[in-house]
């Protein structure tokens, strides 16, 4: 059985590290938070500890583990199709907080396992996306033509 300081640490770190990906989305006015990324990724953590225990314990994946974890994954899509919106003129917003729902499922997925370099590293390589993407895809967009750049959303 985990001991309780492990516990609390594996619940925390999914439930903070998710909730800052959140705190970005909401920073940027999309219809997705803090609370709600965070209980995504408090969730996710729950339901691959409560799996099987022992066998996160051992540093090893049960049959019964690696179910949850595919449901997790296959089911959170639901959650992130409905923060994509069809606006005027079939443009289609949301995409990116529709995949930091299903990213911050796999955080919560591997803060349940411990695996805090995999989350440290994750966590650097989402908030260099989430923070330079937009405007490198705006300055590559100037730069080689593309679509018209007034067409491109704000940055994130």
């Amino acid at each position: 059985m985990l001991e309780w300081s492990d516990i609390v640490l594996r619940l925390g770190v999914a439930t903070l590290a998710s909730g800052l990906v959140g705190l970005n989305r909401d920073l940027h006015g999309k219809p997705i938070g803090l609370r709600t990324l965070g209980l995504v990724g408090l969730a996710t953590a729950l339901a691959v500890m409560l799996a099987s225990p022992a066998a996160i314990e051992a540093g090893r994946l049960s049959d019964a583990t690696s179910r949850v974890i595919q449901g997790i994954l296959t089911g959170i899509g639901f959650l992130g199709a409905g923060v994509i919106v069809h606006a005027e003129q079939h443009k289609v917003k949301g995409l990116t907080s529709a995949a930091c729902v299903w990213f911050t499922a796999c955080i919560g997925v591997v803060c349940g396992l411990g695996h805090w370099r995999l989350v440290a590293v994750a966590l650097g390589f989402a908030f260099l996306v989430l923070v330079l993407g937009g405007p490198l895809e705006r300055a590559i967009h100037r730069l080689f033509g593309g679509r018209n750049t007034d067409d491109l959303p704000p940055a994130p």
